[in-house]
């Protein structure tokens, strides 16, 4: 079927004619129309010429009109056989065993009165190529005459002066024959891919030209993602589906390409790929295409359920109710209804109304005083307590069974329903009391009165004792008991009392007089406190003169460092042409040789080719063009990339080798790197790079970043598809054009929109994401991507998840997982770039110390170890080791010890005022929380740094385990 599909579309062909073909010959004893034989023996007509005893030849021969039906490439086959001149004796002339072919654009068909030797000898034709034979033929050969037939094809265009366009083939000298000649052009089918209809599209005018042709989705079917465009090739192949549709809701996919409407009894309630399902129980359909299907009558779905869900109905009335009066307090208790209506979310309300003695017992719905203890709706048990309630009072309660449908039916809740008659009580029970003051022999104390006082308070009733028990008796909520002992604790206890009696007594409460040396001492202690805090106050202002002292002669200080080359934006120049001719060198377009095309960039096509400067050795190189019609404003924007490069000379940065531009095309020419993309050069080998040498590639990305930052240069766009690999499998930083273009529309989806520009998200910092804060930390950001990406083997980072997704999940503090068998201090290394604090990020200098340090101690790299030297403190690293903690006795030496005193005020401030109190940080599961870096009093006390985390707690339960093997003595 696909070669069907690539068959070409003729448009003149010669090879079955067997009447005149009628084409114009100059001079009239050229070109001859004779009929012949094919090596088939099939009757043909053919055009031969053989004047090769006569000197200077120059044999024309045009052919008709040919339509070229929009085509802006032609190909021509053409059939034909010369004779070998050394097997004609005797030649005069100059024999050939070659001719030419050219073509000429023209609206319409040429005249016959074009015969002059004039015309012919200036003939306007554009010249297509010079064909030789692959096999000639002799007269004789093995006793007889063997034809030798040649097939060519060669294409020219592109075409667009004319609807069509003549063939002329020149003769200068040889004996040959025109066998046959056959014109056709090329093209895409139409198609049905991705349930989208893409339409016969043409070729290009080049062979390497990819032609966009957009689809539209078939009969039934909504787009998934746009642009729907697929890319013809040259060769008429279709390639590089972009977007896609799918079956609309109610519609099955058939056979692939034909969506089809669901049948009755079936449905479909999403877009997509799935196929249409049985209705529900309790539901039908009884159209096509059924998006969803209809509950049958008293059944119903919910506001939350799907619909694919069942259909339901609302629940009977709930049991036997059985209820317990106890004063001014109810217990009901209930059975669940007999049929729950098919679902799982059955819940109670219970329906509180108080009732009046009058003959028609009117109700009315209960004040907002009555206590529900386990509330009044959505009760899951079968029971509920209660209280508050009015003292010798009828009461009603409706006991409601409802589920997820019941605001669905016109019968929403059935009910059973209870009538009760409080009975008489006491007062409740005083929740508090409060010392109002103390002194050596007495103190003051007052309470609020009881929430349910079930009446008037007529007094309270105030119990106290130390050994001996003694009662007074209060008409206010208050009182002041006297004649106490020095400092003497005393219990105490209150009750209220109404007609109905007393109420319970409330909790014991234990309060203390002072001795007369305790109350001097307390004032004493006071008067201290006032001082210290006139003193601190005046040392704290002292403290902030000799900082602005200190601090004034540092503002004043410059912070350049001289000898310190710093990149220079090609775009701060005034014209930037000058950049382009100070930073990168002119090349000779004599020494550039183009050899085949690689890929296509945003300017142009990028080929592999050759550079033989003068004097120097050939070697490979890249060169980026900049396609034809472009404007002023992109040749710019393209040859900016140029002079960003120019200034760059390191190993692991791409080198460039100069550029082109006083010629078309333009060209931007670096060295080659045969390998390519580090993303694609790691998915094709999956798994056959031991650690040490993935470690190594990203020593050099991280040396090439070290030079970046100290050249003050910012990258935006590190990943690794901007890494390049050469055939030593050296990394190189390359694609320096994000700088510039975050503003610029682009369609890649690896970029997104964010405040107004273009950003690839899951390489990006979130500072950068949210305010556009661009530095040498977000690029250490998307390092730490760039390592994820090589010991997952060029695994898309966050998998299939969406760019808003990602950027929910980073703000959240989710971070991307080690790797399969990725060694812990490189996946530590990872969360260290990924700190959401870009000030506690590591620096490039850093990174390449420390990838050092991996690579000199290969035992580190072993998956589940993390025995490596550790980095910088703000790297987050863990030392098995652990610092001396021997010496420590106060918190604040500890987090000293840590090198974390930016936590001691977070510490104290939370209660962990002791090292015991540290030592009992999430006693419980402390390892599995250390290895979900989820915990619970740190985040409290603002440590949400994971390596912070994980080092507090490793060092706080090594302290715990020496604190159990001391003594008492010790450990206090």
């Amino acid at each position: 079927c696909k070669l069907l599909w690539l068959l070409p579309k003729t448009v003149m062909d010669t090879r079955t004619a067997t009447a005149e073909l009628g084409w114009i010959s100059f001079p009239a004893n050229g070109w001859e129309e004779v009929s012949g034989y094919d090596e088939n023996l099939n009757t043909i007509r053919t055009y031969q010429v053989c004047n090769v005893f006569e000197p200077s030849q120059n044999n024309w021969l045009l052919t008709t009109y040919v339509d070229r039906r929009a085509a802006q490439r032609i190909y021509v086959e053409i059939r034909f056989t010369v004779r070998d001149c050394a097997s004609i004796p005797s030649v005069l002339g100059s024999c050939k065993e070659t001719f030419n072919l050219y073509y000429l654009e023209t609206e319409r068909t040429l005249s016959e009165g074009i015969k002059g030797v004039e015309y012919w000898a200036n003939a306007p034709f554009l010249k297509v190529d010079t064909i030789a034979a692959d096999e000639s033929f002799s007269q004789v050969d093995f006793g007889g005459r063997l034809m030798k037939v040649n097939t060519e094809v060669r294409s020219f265009g592109p075409l667009s002066k004319g609807k069509g366009f003549h063939l002329a083939f020149q003769d200068l000298g040889a004996c040959m024959s025109l066998l046959a000649v056959r014109v056709f052009y090329k093209k895409c089918p139409s198609v049905v891919q991705n349930f989208a209809l893409f339409p016969e599209t043409l070729t290009g005018a080049e062979s390497t030209s990819l032609v966009i042709a957009r689809g539209s989705c078939i009969a039934n079917a909504e787009e998934v993602d746009v642009p729907i465009k697929l890319y013809c090739n040259g060769d008429g192949e279709w390639m590089v589906p972009i977007g896609s549709c799918s079956c609309k809701a109610g519609y099955e996919p058939d056979n692939g390409n034909v969506c089809r409407a669901c049948p009755q009894g079936t449905f479909k309630s999403f877009q997509g790929v799935g196929l249409c399902q049985q209705c529900p129980l309790n539901s039908r359909s009884t159209i096509e295409a059924a998006t969803v299907c209809g509950c049958r009558s008293g059944f119903y779905r919910g506001d939350m359920d799907k619909p694919e869900d069942v259909c339901t109905s609302v629940p009977s009335a709930p049991r036997n109710v059985v209820s317990v009066v106890n004063q001014t307090s109810v217990q009901l208790e209930w059975h669940p209804p007999r049929d729950i209506g098919y679902r799982d979310d059955l819940s109670y309300n219970v329906v509180c109304r108080r009732c009046h003695s009058s003959g028609r017992r009117a109700c009315q719905p209960c004040d907002d005083g009555v206590a529900f203890v386990s509330g009044k709706q959505g009760l899951k048990d079968t029971k509920v307590e209660i209280s508050k309630l009015r003292a010798h009072t009828s009461y009603t309660f409706e006991i409601q069974a409802v589920n997820g449908v019941s605001n669905k039916s016109p019968y929403p809740a059935q009910q059973l329903s209870i009538n009760i008659t409080t009975n008489q009580a006491a007062p409740s029970v005083v929740p508090i009391m409060h010392q109002v003051s103390s002194t050596s022999r007495s103190f003051s104390l007052s309470w609020p009165p009881p929430e349910q006082p079930n009446g008037i308070i007529l007094d309270y009733e105030i119990r106290y004792f130390d050994k001996n028990s003694s009662v007074v008796q209060s008409k206010t909520p208050s009182v002041v008991l006297e004649g106490l002992k020095l400092g003497t604790g005393y219990v105490v206890q209150v009750r209220a009392r109404t007609v109905a009696g007393y109420g319970g007594y409330s909790k014991e409460m234990l309060f203390q007089t002072l001795t007369d040396d305790e109350y001097k001492s307390e004032l004493g202690q006071q008067l201290s406190l006032i001082a210290g805090s006139l003193v601190a106050g005046v040392c704290i202002v002292s403290l902030v003169a000799i900082a602005i002292i200190l601090t004034f002669p540092t503002l004043s200080e410059g912070h350049s460092s001289p000898g310190v080359k710093i990149y220079i934006d090609p775009f701060t120049y005034e014209d930037p042409n000058e950049a382009v001719r100070e930073f990168a060198k002119e090349i000779d377009p004599s020494c550039v040789k183009i050899e085949e095309v690689i890929g296509s960039g945003e300017f142009g096509e990028v080929y592999r080719g050759r550079l033989k400067p003068v004097g120097k050795k050939e070697i490979l190189v890249a060169i980026k063009t900049l396609k034809v019609g472009y404007s002023e404003r992109q040749r710019r924007d393209f040859l900016s990339e140029a002079s960003i490069m120019g200034q760059f000379d390191q190993p692991n940065i791409i080198r460039l080798e100069g550029v082109v531009t006083k010629s078309r095309p333009t060209m931007i020419i670096t060295e080659f790197m045969e390998n390519g993309a580090l993303d694609s050069f790691l998915r094709q080998n999956d798994g056959q790079f031991p650690v040490i040498q993935l470690v190594g590639m990203l020593r050099g990305i991280a040396s090439g970043m070290r030079y970046l930052a100290e050249m003050s240069y910012v990258h935006r766009d590190l990943a690794a598809r901007n890494i390049l690999v050469n055939s030593n499998l050296v990394c190189k930083v390359s694609d320096f054009g994000l700088s510039r273009y975050l503003e610029e529309d682009t369609s890649d989806p690896t970029y997104t929109s964010s405040l107004g520009g273009k950003i690839p998200v899951r390489w990006t910092a979130p500072e950068a994401i949210a305010y556009r804060k661009f530095t040498s930390a977000s690029d250490v950001w998307s390092y730490g991507i760039v390592t994820w990406e090589v010991m997952s083997f060029g695994e898309r980072p966050y998998w299939d998840m969406s760019n808003q997704d990602v950027i929910n999940a980073i703000e959240q503090d989710f971070r991307l997982p080690a790797p399969m068998d990725c060694p812990v201090v490189l996946h530590q290394l990872m969360l260290d770039c990924w700190q959401k604090d870009r000030n506690a990020r590591p620096k490039f200098p850093d990174i390449v110390s420390m990838l050092d340090k991996m690579i000199r101690n290969p035992a580190s790299l072993k998956a589940g170890t993390n025995n490596v030297a550790p980095g910088p403190p703000h790297h987050a690293l863990l030392d098995r080791a652990g610092p001396d903690l021997s010496s420590v006795s106060s918190v604040e030496d500890w987090l000293a010890a840590l090198k974390m005193t930016q936590y001691r005020d977070s510490f104290l401030g939370s209660g962990f005022t002791s090292l015991p109190l540290v030592t009992q940080m999430t006693d419980e599961g402390i390892l599995y929380l250390i290895f979900l870096c989820y915990c619970r009093d740190l985040q409290r006390i603002g440590v949400s740094l994971a390596g912070h985390q994980k080092k507090i707690l490793t060092s706080a339960q090594s302290m715990r385990h020496n604190v159990d093997d001391q003594s008492p003595t010790e450990s206090v």
